[in-house]
């Protein structure tokens, strides 16, 4: 696979798109390799990787993320939370920590999420003195947090490649995500209190009873998806229909943010931004099952876990595998090649596939902001318009905490399973 790895990183350097990355090394390599190999074998692994029906609640979540990114409901919810806590030391940042994680319940994207409340969170933070440096890397690990808070595109497409519960996996974020929001948010308090910066004046009790009549309305979509799936209302398909459907409803009717050229635009975005997805996730299946039909996971995973290995062992092997992974590759490929490797791996030894998806998940997440390539650090590129190593020159204490949390996850998995295990008795 020497020639795979070599093309990877040469298209990677030379900005090549990540689907063009993976399929163009992969028909390469089959090329150069196996020559009589039938082509039409990867594009039936390609369409059987996005056939599942779990996929089809994908690009509703992402149709109502990029129909409140085209209104207010960010800014409503900024304004909300800051009322709140703007005063106290850290407050904005506490506030980008809180907006993150709500609007988490509503993407399920780390991409969206960057874009929603860090295009808004960002300005303030650098009018309040916060650097530069810090707002980037604040705004890019918080975002992380919506891999953890249902309804994440991870855990869809992680139960999707193990034949994991959804239902299950969305409930194990929810914990795990609170948890990385509170230490956040106390780092956030520490650097202010430090650098003496960020304190704004606090909110009159009028201020703040009009930015909650504004604001609580966002707080909606939690509650339609989460409440909505467990009430038995909603399969996790129809509560993806349903955000869109409160979207639409929230943002014309009560907001009136929407034009029909802004609705337009969400659904053309839905599409583009849906499209690239599903080629990942058909790319992904195509990668898992060449590397399984050469035989490499047979030949490699003897030697890195042993002969009989332990539940922590597999559990470290995985979290290092996947973190490492996410440096360079998509979350959405690195589940869906590397989930299927482990999985029997994970059955022998006896761990919770629930569990370890919450861990695979929250290293995602973290790989996702970690040099060289996590994809939100080129989103965060992209949407403000500053060099590489301004990006990634604050990100390490976020970093250090999110490692932290994947520690306490695996002392004690009842702060992930606590919540499917008491739901689902």
């Amino acid at each position: 696979m020497t020639l795979f790895g070599i093309s990877m990183i040469t298209m990677l350097l030379f900005g090549f798109p990540f689907m063009v990355v993976l399929l163009g090394s992969l028909i390469l390599y089959i090329t150069v390799y196996m020559p009589g190999f039938n082509f039409m074998v990867l594009v039936q692994q390609v369409l059987t990787g996005v056939t599942p029906p779990a996929l089809v609640c994908v690009p509703m979540f992402i149709l109502a993320a990029n129909i409140i990114t085209s209104g207010k409901s960010a800014e409503k919810l900024i304004e909300m939370v800051k009322s709140f806590v703007g005063h106290i030391p850290g407050g904005l940042p506490i506030t980008a920590n809180a907006c993150c994680t709500i609007f988490g319940g509503v993407s399920g994207s780390t991409q969206a999420t960057v874009a929603a409340i860090g295009g808004t969170m960002r300005p303030m933070l650098l009018k309040a003195g916060y650097p530069s440096s810090f707002t980037l890397g604040l705004i890019i690990n918080a975002s992380d947090i919506a891999y953890l808070i249902p309804p994440s595109i991870g855990f869809i497409v992680y139960g999707v490649a193990t034949s994991t519960s959804i239902g299950k996996l969305f409930l194990a974020g929810i914990i795990p995500g609170i948890l990385v929001f509170f230490l956040f948010s106390l780092y956030s308090y520490w650097y202010s209190k430090v650098k003496h910066i960020g304190l704004y004046p606090k909110a009159s009790n009028r201020e703040r009873v009009r930015a909650i009549w504004q604001g609580l309305p966002v707080m909606g979509f939690p509650v339609v998806i989460i409440g909505g799936i467990y009430s038995g209302i909603f399969s996790p398909t129809e509560a993806a229909a349903a955000s869109v459907a409160y979207a639409l409803i929230l943002e014309t009717a009560l907001y009136r943010s929407l034009t029909l050229k802004k609705i337009s635009d969400a659904f053309l975005q839905t599409g583009v931004i849906t499209g690239v997805v599903f080629i990942l996730v058909g790319a992904g299946q195509a990668l898992s099952w060449m590397l399984s039909f050469l035989q490499i996971p047979q030949e490699i995973m003897p030697v890195v876990l042993g002969i009989d290995p332990t539940a922590l062992r597999v559990m470290v092997v995985v979290i290092v595998a996947y973190f490492v992974a996410c440096m360079f590759v998509d979350p959405i490929v690195a589940i869906y090649v590397l989930s299927p490797i482990f999985k029997p791996y994970v059955a022998a030894a006896g761990i919770d596939p629930v569990l370890l998806g919450t861990l695979v998940c929250l290293q995602t997440a973290i790989g996702s902001a970690t040099p060289p390539f996590g994809c939100d650090i080129f989103t965060a590129q992209l949407i403000f318009r500053r060099p590489y190593f301004e990006v990634i020159r604050h990100t390490p204490p976020f970093i250090i905490i999110l490692l932290f949390v994947t520690v306490l996850l695996v002392m004690f998995p009842s702060i992930a399973l606590f919540l499917p295990n008491n739901a689902f008795l």
